[in-house]
């Protein structure tokens, strides 16, 4: 997009990113984007930089849409706003671990789908070492408190050793289309190193529970006839939400650059 023609940015969801993104749109810190409207099914009054809107309000004033949100929104809205010929960036990642919504969402239109990142890196090369040839061996390991990875699911034996933990606890071993569903809001991760590798079955993913995680760490490795590879990364976790990671939010704010069209940087 050209600087005379911003995008408008609608933004689902007030939350630990929202705020951080809505606020550095109202701000003018991202050129070529700004935030026209905030979607919430909290009334959110004056707090917010910009008008609170209904999604399907929002649809006919903007041209991009960012899911701040989780899941859900992903699943019960996606289809919606793209084929409203609006853009999508999506930040909870791990909802297109369910392949027929993948598929819906990358062959709706007229409307464009992106994905952010999030709070892993090294996904650019992963997808080009794909281009070269199936990776066959990908693993994730990610680490967070044992407080931010409680679930309703989980037995009283398993909550149990979680809470008492002395140390590090598997609290899951699975492929990255099984974990997320089970942890929709700390392992969009995950999905994220899916998408760049291709095959969800493919990455296998072990979710870790530790009373020592200050940081939040994911540590991805993969290997294949081309070459192997190792990222580590290792985050703060959100002072109000900390099943999240601080940087987040700035994935989000990076895609929006991209997006709006700003120049010199890293793809």
């Amino acid at each position: 997009m050209s600087s005379t023609a911003p995008r408008s940015v609608g933004l689902i969801g007030w939350g630990a990113i929202g705020r951080v993104v809505g606020g550095a749109l109202a701000a003018g810190e991202i050129p070529g984007a700004e935030l026209v409207c905030v979607v919430d099914n909290r009334p959110l009054g004056d707090s917010v930089p910009a008008p609170q809107r209904t999604l399907e309000q929002a649809l006919e004033s903007c041209d991009l849409i960012v899911e701040a949100a989780g899941q859900g929104v992903v699943r019960e809205w996606g289809t919606t706003i793209l084929a409203s010929g609006t853009d999508l960036l999506v930040a909870s990642t791990g909802a297109l671990t369910d392949e027929r919504l993948a598929k819906e969402l990358l062959n709706a239109g007229p409307g464009r789908v992106y994905f952010t990142g999030g709070a892993v890196g090294g996904l650019d090369l992963l997808q080009a070492a794909r281009a070269m040839g199936p990776l066959d061996d990908v693993h994730l390991t990610t680490t967070k408190l044992p407080s931010t990875l409680e679930q309703p699911w989980m037995d009283e034996e398993l909550l149990g050793r979680m809470r008492s933990a002395t140390g590090p606890v598997e609290v899951m071993a699975g492929t990255a289309r099984d974990v997320p569903v089970k942890f929709p809001k700390s392992t969009n991760v995950a999905a994220s190193v899916a998408l760049a590798v291709g095959d969800s079955d493919a990455v296998r993913v072990s979710v870790v529970a530790d009373p020592a995680a200050r940081h939040t760490s994911h540590v991805v490795e993969a290997s294949g006839a081309h070459g192997s590879y190792r990222f580590e990364v290792r985050h703060l976790p959100d002072t109000a939400n900390p099943a999240t990671s601080q940087v987040v939010p700035y994935a989000v704010l990076r895609s929006l650059a991209a997006l709006a069209g700003r120049t010199g940087q890293i793809l």
